[in-house]
């Protein structure tokens, strides 16, 4: 265990050239006492591995030091390459890139660690779509990664529901979701959110940008979705489920809408039971209920159960009943 913490701390500043203490020890599991001991014992052993002190201080290695480590577990190697699989790299222009890095990677490991790579490569595969989804094919994709990449600003002409823009954007990282690309830029000193097949025309700029040094795209990206769904979700309604509503709930209702919903315990003497969900505009929440038929019913608020009992009536006169 010590061996291979150690060489964990080695990878880490290698990667990195920098890294403190608590960054160590939370990377590691261990207390701080275990890390300065680490870095001891790495220090006797000839390791050029440094510290600088003061309260911005942590360790280094020697500049030029380099180490030809084969540190990986088999399961280390499979994971690498379960974070290859084939279609996202595909889609932005970098599927021959990717398939080299592997082979590569292959012929540098040990043989005792192919055969669990090569076995991930082949029973594994990514289909990121949900069923009868179709997946994105935006027409610049590779030119937005490029301009993620290099950090050039980008003009666009974008396609919202709100109508036809043009923006100057810098763009800061994509996102992939449901088979979808988003794009994440800055425009006015605000982050925001670009579907990106919606980009109609697209013309990267000579000008480059400085990343913000504080923008983290995983919480932006958290915060950003779940600030969305609770918009769109915004009010509550009971509603009544027969038992097989109450088993169509997981395939009928949106992920977020049946992760926030709340069903009751109590089952009626026609073997009903009540729950409540979270819903948006009287649209949106009728037209989702509406997948039930008659095996859910809406009690509240009262002018959702109108809103249902109207467009019922209507469908009814529709088919002339």
């Amino acid at each position: 265990m010590r061996a291979s913490r150690l060489i964990s701390i080695l990878t880490i500043l290698q990667a990195r050239g920098f890294a403190t203490a608590p960054e160590l020890a939370d990377e590691c599991g261990v207390t701080l006492r275990t890390i300065y001991r680490d870095i001891d014992s790495m220090s006797e052993a000839g390791i050029p591995v440094y510290s600088e002190r003061g309260s911005a201080g942590g360790y280094r290695l020697l500049d030029g030091y380099r180490t030809q480590l084969n540190g990986l577990s088999a399961k280390e190697a499979e994971a690498l390459f379960m974070s290859g699989l084939a279609g996202a790299a595909t889609d932005m222009g970098l599927g021959s890139v990717m398939v080299a890095a592997q082979n590569k990677l292959l012929s540098a490991m040990p043989a005792a660690l192919r055969d669990g790579a090569m076995q991930m490569r082949s029973r594994f595969h990514l289909d990121a779509p949900a069923w009868f989804s179709l997946t994105d094919q935006p027409h610049y994709l590779p030119q937005v990664a490029d301009a993620v990449w290099t950090q050039r600003l980008i003009h666009i002409r974008y396609e919202s529901w709100k109508g036809i823009k043009e923006r100057t954007v810098q763009p800061l990282g994509m996102v992939m979701k449901g088979g979808a690309w988003y794009l994440v830029g800055q425009v006015d000193d605000r982050p925001r959110t670009y579907r990106i097949s919606r980009i109609l025309d697209f013309n990267l700029l000579e000008q480059h940008f400085e990343r913000p040094a504080s923008f983290d795209l995983t919480h932006y990206w958290r915060a950003s979705t779940r600030r969305v769904e609770q918009d769109m979700y915004n009010s509550q309604a009971t509603i009544r489920l027969s038992p097989l509503g109450v088993k169509m709930c997981e395939h009928f209702l949106s992920p977020y809408v049946y992760a926030e919903m709340h069903l009751s315990k109590e089952v009626d003497e026609q073997g009903w039971t009540t729950a409540t969900i979270p819903v948006g505009s009287l649209w949106q929440a009728s037209a989702e209920i509406l997948r039930f038929g008659k095996d859910a019913e809406v009690l509240e608020p009262p002018e959702l159960r109108s809103r249902m009992r109207d467009v019922v009536g209507e469908m009814g006169a529709l088919y002339g009943v």
